[in-house]
C-alpha cells in the first residue's frame, strides 16, 4: 500500500482523529520494560526519572516512540499482565528524590543505604526493593505530616471511580497478611458496606497514605509525559486485557468477571499444553449494562500518560479461551473453550467493545493480535484504523512456499518487530529456535498417533544442535516423503507433522537467502544477520517499527554468552527470572555508546522518524 493511499485511508477510519493528532508518518520505536533499565541515580530499580534518560536516548538514536510494558501495581508474581489494579501505578518506580516536602538530609542517607543493599546492574532484579521503598515512602508521609492539598484533592476528585476502593483494598490486604481478597473475613470479602466504613475510619491514615503514594506516582509520570512531548517522543502504554483474580478491580466489581473460569490460550507450536494465565474472564453483558464505565475509566486514566495504547490480547475482546477454574493446573490450557462459544457472536462483541474504546479516548489504539486469530479480528482492526503486530519470525507464507514474507508484504497498518516480551530475542531465536520444533509438542503428537518418540527422535533430529527444549532437524530429512517414511504412517494421518516440518525445516537457510547474505550460512549468533533483519523490518511497509531494546543491543558486545538468557518472560512458566531481566548497561553509558549512532543511521536511511 503506497504511503499516500495509507494516509488517505487512515484519515477515513474511525481512528482518524487519533491519526491526525500523531501524524501518519512511518515511525521507529523501542520496546523497553522500565524494570530492565537503570541509571547511576537509580535506587535498586528503574524509576520515572530514568525514563527521561530513555527519552534522551530514543531521541539520539532516531526513535520517536517508546513502548513500555504495563506499569500497573504488581502482585506477588511481579507479572505486569497480572496486576493488582487496572489503574494504580507500581510504587517501585517512584523516584524518592523527587518527592516534594521530604527531608532531603534524612532521605539522602536512606537512599544511599538502599543503593548499597540493592545495587543496580545485576542480571536480575531483586523485587524486595519494593517493600523497602514503600517503608521510606511511609516514613516521609509520617515525618512530613502530609496534609491534603489542593492538588491532592483534585487527584481524589478526578479518580474517584477507583482510587478510594483501591486504597482500602491495599490496607485490607496488609491487614490480612497479604492474603488474596477471596480469603479475607467474610465481612470484608463480601464488601459489607457498614463494616468497610468502620474499617476505613479506623485505618484512615493508612488509606490516605495509599492515595498519597498514587498521587505522587501520577505527578511524576505526568512530568515524564511532559518531557517526552518537549522532545517530540511519543509514549506508548500497554493495557492488559485482563486483571489479576486478586485485584482491587475484581474485589470491587466481581459482577464484571466470570470467576468460575481462568483465561488462557489453546495449544500452539510453542506451547504444547496451551497456556493458563489464571486471570478471570469478563462478563461483558454486565460491563455493558453499566455503560462500559469500567472500560472508559481505564482509558481516561491511561491517557494522562500515553499517546498510544497497546491493547494486549485484543482477540480476547472478540472471544477468549476459558478454562474451568477447578481444572488441574498441570493441564494448562488443554481443556478450555472459546467464550462466546457461538462463533457468530464474536465479531459483534469485538466490534462493539472496540467502538466504545475508540469513542472514549484521545490515544491511538494499537493491537496485540498474535496467536490463533479468527479472520474477523484483523478485518475489524483494519476497518477501524488500528495497527496490529507483525513479528518477523512469524511473517511467513505458511501454506504454500513456507518462506518468510518480504518487507513489501508486511501489513501497512501494523507494528513490525523482531521479538516481543514473550519471545526470545532475535539472536537467541536465530541460534536456538530457527529451524526447530518444540520437543514437548512433538512428543505429544507422537503419543497421540502411537509413534515411538524415542525411535524416531534420533532419525529426525540432530541432538548436538538441539537445546532449550527445541529439536533441530537433521539435514538428511530433506523432504516430506522422508518424514513420512521415518514416522511410518500414511501421509493423511500425519498432515500436522508435515505442516510443522515444511514451516521449520531449513528456516535459517531460507532467511539467509532472502537477506542476500554472502558466504556459507553461520549457525551461531551473527551481527551481520541481525543487522540485516533489523534493516529489513525498518524498510517494511509497516507504519510503525518498534524493536525490543535487546535486539538493538544484539549489535554490540554488551550481551555476553548465550543470548537465550536475555529473556523477559517465558510463557507458561513461573520463575524468578520472569519479569526481572536487567540489561547489562546503564542508560548513562548507553547514551554514549557507539551503537546509538549506528541505530540512528539505520533508522534515518529507512525513511522513518
Amino acid at each position: 500500500m503506497p504511503k499516500e493511499s495509507l494516509k488517505e485511508y487512515l484519515l477515513k477510519t474511525p481512528a482518524k482523529d487519533k491519526w491526525k493528532r500523531i501524524g501518519t508518518q512511518k515511525r521507529a520505536g523501542i520496546l523497553v520494560p522500565l524494570f530492565s533499565i537503570y541509571s547511576r541515580k537509580s535506587t535498586g530499580i528503574g524509576n520515572f526519572r530514568d525514563l527521561k534518560l530513555l527519552i534522551d536516548w530514543a531521541k539520539l538514536s532516531g526513535n520517536s516512540i517508546i513502548q513500555l510494558l504495563p506499569l500497573n501495581e504488581l502482585g506477588s508474581l511481579f507479572c505486569p499482565y497480572d496486576s493488582l489494579s487496572s489503574f494504580a501505578l507500581e510504587p517501585s518506580y517512584i523516584s524518592l528524590e523527587d518527592i516534594p516536602g521530604a527531608n532531603k538530609n534524612s532521605l539522602e542517607g536512606r537512599i544511599n543505604q538502599l543503593k548499597e543493599e540493592f545495587p543496580t546492574g545485576k542480571a536480575h532484579l531483586d523485587y524486595r526493593i519494593k517493600k523497602e521503598k514503600f517503608q521510606v515512602l511511609w516514613d516521609i508521609f509520617v515525618e512530613e505530616n502530609q496534609k491534603p492539598s489542593v492538588g491532592f484533592k483534585k487527584f481524589l476528585e478526578d479518580n474517584s471511580y477507583w482510587i478510594n476502593d483501591f486504597a482500602l483494598y491495599k490496607v485490607l490486604k496488609d491487614y490480612h497478611q497479604g492474603k488474596p481478597w477471596y480469603e479475607w473475613e467474610d465481612r470484608y470479602k463480601n464488601r459489607n458496606i457498614t463494616q468497610l466504613e468502620i474499617f476505613r475510619k479506623e485505618h484512615e491514615r493508612e488509606v490516605t497514605f495509599q492515595i498519597w503514594v498514587q498521587w505522587q506516582l501520577c505527578k511524576q509520570f505526568k512530568e515524564v509525559k511532559k518531557y517526552a512531548e518537549s522532545k517530540k517522543v511519543l509514549l506508548k502504554g500497554d493495557l492488559p486485557l485482563l486483571v489479576s483474580r486478586d485485584s482491587a478491580d475484581v474485589w470491587v466489581h466481581p459482577e464484571f468477571f466470570k470467576l468460575e473460569f481462568a483465561a488462557g490460550a489453546p495449544v500452539d507450536m510453542y506451547c504444547a499444553r496451551g497456556q493458563r494465565w489464571g486471570m478471570p474472564t469478563y462478563n461483558w453483558e454486565r460491563v455493558a449494562k453499566d455503560g462500559y464505565r469500567y472500560l472508559k475509566e481505564k482509558l481516561k486514566y491511561a491517557q494522562e500518560f500515553y499517546d498510544i495504547l497497546r491493547i494486549d490480547h485484543i482477540v480476547g475482546l472478540f472471544r477468549i479461551w476459558s478454562i474451568p477454574y477447578n481444572e488441574p493446573l498441570e493441564n494448562q490450557g488443554l481443556h478450555g473453550f472459546f467464550d462466546p462459544q457461538d462463533e457468530n457472536k464474536w465479531e459483534k462483541q469485538g466490534r462493539t467493545i472496540l467502538s466504545v474504546m475508540l469513542n472514549n479516548t484521545k490515544m491511538l489504539l494499537c493491537a496485540e493480535d498474535l496467536g490463533i486469530i479468527p479472520k474477523i479480528c484483523p478485518k475489524v482492526l483494519k476497518e477501524f484504523g488500528i495497527p496490529g503486530n507483525d513479528v518477523q519470525r512469524w511473517m511467513k507464507d505458511w501454506k504454500v512456499k513456507h518462506d518468510f514474507l518480504k518487507p513489501k508484504d508486511y501489513r501497512a497498518l501494523s507494528v513490525a518487530m523482531l521479538s516481543t516480551h514473550d519471545t526470545t530475542n532475535c539472536a537467541a531465536w536465530w541460534e536456538n529456535e530457527a529451524g526447530t520444533v518444540d520437543e514437548e509438542l512433538f512428543r505429544k503428537k507422537c503419543a497421540e498417533r502411537g509413534i515411538d518418540y524415542g525411535r524416531v527422535k534420533e532419525k529426525l533430529f540432530d541432538s548436538t544442535l538441539s537445546k532449550h527444549g527445541r529439536l533441530r532437524w537433521l539435514r538428511s530429512v530433506n523432504s516430506a516423503a522422508t518424514l513420512v517414511t521415518i514416522l511410518g504412517k500414511k501421509r493423511e494421518e500425519i498432515a500436522d507433522f508435515i505442516e510443522m516440518y515444511e514451516n521449520t525445516y531449513q528456516e535459517k537457510e531460507k532467511l539467509w537467502k532472502q537477506l542476500k547474505m554472502r558466504g556459507a550460512m553461520q549457525g551461531g549468533t551473527n551481527k551481520k544477520v541481525l543487522s540485516a533483519v533489523l534493516k529489513m523490518t525498518l524498510e517494511s511497509q509497516a507504519i510503525f517499527c518498534i524493536h525490543l531494546i535487546l535486539d538493538w543491543l544484539g549489535l554490540t558486545d554488551i550481551l555476553k554468552g548465550d543470548p537465550y538468557q536475555y529473556r523477559i518472560n517465558t510463557p507458561g512458566t513461573i520463575t524468578e527470572n520472569n519479569w526481572s531481566l536487567v540489561i547489562p548497561i546503564s542508560l548513562d553509558a548507553l547514551l554514549k555508546h557507539r551503537v546509538t549512532k549506528e541505530i540512528r543511521k539505520m533508522i534515518t536511511s529507512s525513511g522513518r522518524i
